[in-house]
């Protein structure tokens, strides 16, 4: 991962790519870019400037879309923001052909899809850094921003216990990669049908990632310092009725908290349905961080952003 001017770009795909120590750098970057926005010194630092970054949304977004634009914007470069509808990636023309045109326009490009394989395929051919917004593999921006947001109330995430209750998703699969590089204890509780996937447990074990499988949630969140879950239906999945019968043991309720410790936050990706996937008193409660959680994706993306730019001109 060289990313220096004259080499290769800065691809932000997955944090399974990255060192320990890329991560915590990112993660005090990240911390200091919000310290700069708190004190509203946004003036006084644009490493961007004049740069061009282009954002393409095939799925629908709020935090996405808003969080980078925001950034961007802060760190004094110029958005674009193209709608999948407007591109047809990969059937107008060929994704490598769009990756060599996009980079004669841009300095950077976002893209938030549903195929990881396309993703890669793009950055294959792109010569200037892509940023995996989401695909139905991995979410590494928003699991940047949870650690930021577990660092921030309650220290240091190295050694710490993380418990995950409910489908074995794309955050999931992030949240795998994290553990095997911040030395994170991971404690996941699904059902049977909706485990994690062979190939992230074989890179975990590969990666000596200290995983816990189990069927019960309430095992999962024992000890923990944080309990995560999401949406019980996502974004590509059409089998509503099924997943819910089968998740329905797995909402994270006052009950459960009550049994990973009164200290323990709680983290959801959001969007959240109350009354499924986790109770009201949960999220809107005290031991809740998720409205933090949803602006540190900002601050997050923002050292992304530095790390795959400021110094390549």
């Amino acid at each position: 991962m060289t990313g220096i001017a004259g080499g290769k770009p800065r691809h932000f795909l997955d944090l399974a790519d990255f060192t320990t120590a890329e991560i915590e750098g990112l993660l005090a970057s990240a911390k200091a870019l919000k310290a700069r926005h708190r004190k509203g010194e946004l003036g006084d630092y644009l490493p961007l400037l004049g740069r061009k970054i282009a954002l393409v949304f095939q799925q629908p977004s709020l935090r996405t879309r808003m969080s980078f634009d925001v950034g961007i914007n802060e760190l004094g470069a110029h958005v674009l923001i193209v709608s999948g509808d407007e591109i047809e990636l990969g059937q107008r023309e060929s994704i490598a052909d769009t990756a060599r045109v996009m980079s004669r326009y841009v300095d950077a490009i976002m893209i938030r899809m549903l195929s990881h394989l396309e993703l890669t395929e793009l950055a294959h051919y792109a010569s200037v850094p892509v940023i995996n917004g989401l695909t139905k593999k991995s979410h590494p921006c928003q699991v940047l921003a949870d650690i930021q947001t577990f660092e921030e109330r309650l220290g240091s995430i190295r050694g710490r216990t993380v418990a995950w209750t409910g489908d074995a998703n794309n955050v999931l699969a992030s949240w795998v990669h994290a553990a095997a590089r911040l030395d994170v204890k991971l404690k996941i509780a699904t059902p049977e049908q909706l485990a994690p996937p062979k190939e992230i447990l074989d890179w975990a074990a590969r990666e000596k990632a200290d995983l816990t499988l189990t069927r019960d949630p309430y095992e999962a969140v024992s000890g923990a310092d944080c309990v995560i879950t999401d949406c019980w239906v996502s974004m590509g999945d059409s089998d509503r009725e099924y997943r819910h019968n089968l998740l329905r043991p797995y909402q994270v309720d006052q009950r459960l908290m009550d049994a990973a410790g009164r200290d323990a936050i709680f983290l959801h990706c959001l969007p959240a349905k109350r009354g499924e996937e986790v109770a009201a008193d949960v999220i809107d409660g005290p031991q809740s961080a998720v409205w933090d959680e949803a602006e540190n994706r900002l601050h997050a993306q923002k050292a992304v952003l530095v790390w795959a730019l400021a110094d390549t001109k």
